[in-house]
């Protein structure tokens, strides 16, 4: 997999989201992977490849006698960890800067995706959950192989959301995970810092490992434009403001570094990995910092 970043072009020959998470994945990021926890269970359930690496433990050296390649044994409930994705399908989270590029929800449906992909194969538990203003839909935390296949079927068909109440969904979703384990979210975090680090403080309180992918598009940051332009508001259609953004653009750089400092001071008090992406960026650096997030904790 090169660095480059996969296009909606390139989305669209593939076809299919398990495809894209498998580019992302394979190649150099593909065993780097090492969980700390470690599940026992005597049940029999499937068979899975051998990556480079593992412990040797379950290889089945029967069939490996027959095929000349090594499998593990897998158990059903031999699991890592359980981590719940939490997908942000808000409305503002439809919006793309440049013609070509993700918007924010692809990106983010990219990024769960490979996600999914890497920690299923490395038998984790995962689950989804998808929201707007409130829950939308939730998949819940299994470590088999065809839960790939149930994720990736919502993550391919996300709604078109409507407004935000983040840290409202997070207290409910919170209430509903009642099993320690990790916590994945992919939002832009368009709401207010005080609400969204509560909703996040509840599942820190309830012993969830947190990890946030704030995903923006560059325009957001920089506001770039030229000349004119007339915005409309995402999540409430209708309200529309036009203006010169060389004359904004001083003035709203500094309320939204305001905005991201809050964000940044009160993750890092509350022991939440934030990981800051725009959807320009390459998708396994998205992935390198999940990786490194765990090589620091353990």
């Amino acid at each position: 997999m090169s660095n480059e970043l996969l296009t909606p072009e390139l989305v669209g020959r593939l076809g299919r989201l398990d495809l894209v998470a498998r580019l992302v994945v394979e190649g150099f990021l593909t065993g780097m992977h090492k969980s700390p926890y470690h599940g026992f269970s005597a049940e029999f359930a499937e068979y899975r490849q051998y990556i480079a690496g593992e412990s040797v433990a379950n290889i089945d050296w029967r069939v490996y006698a027959k095929s000349d390649r090594h499998y593990l044994k897998v158990f059903t409930e031999e699991t890592n960890l359980r981590a719940t994705l939490l997908m942000d399908c808000s409305a503002s989270m439809d919006y793309t800067g440049a013609e070509g590029r993700p918007t924010k929800k692809q990106y983010a449906s990219y990024l769960a995706a490979a996600l999914s992909y890497l920690l299923l194969r490395q038998n984790d538990a995962v689950g989804l959950v998808t929201f707007d203003e409130a829950p939308l839909e939730m998949v819940p935390s299994r470590s088999m192989r065809r839960q790939l296949f149930q994720v990736l079927k919502v993550l391919d068909a996300l709604p078109a959301g409507t407004g935000t109440d983040l840290g409202e969904v997070l207290h409910r979703v919170a209430e509903r995970v009642q099993r320690r384990g990790l916590v994945l979210l992919f939002s832009d975090l368009m709401d207010d810092p005080a609400k969204i680090i509560a909703g996040l403080k509840h599942f820190r309180h309830r012993g969830h490992e947190v990890v946030v992918f704030q995903i923006l598009d560059p325009r957001e940051i920089a506001l770039d434009f030229h000349g004119e332009v007339e915005f409309e508001s995402l999540e409430q259609p209708g309200q529309k403001v036009r203006l010169e953004p060389a004359h904004m653009r001083e003035g709203y750089q500094e309320r939204f570094n305001i905005w991201r400092d809050e964000l940044r001071r009160e993750c890092r008090r509350q022991l939440v990995d934030l990981v800051e992406i725009t959807t320009d960026t390459p998708f396994e650096k998205g992935l390198g910092a999940y990786l490194q997030k765990r090589r620091r904790m353990y």
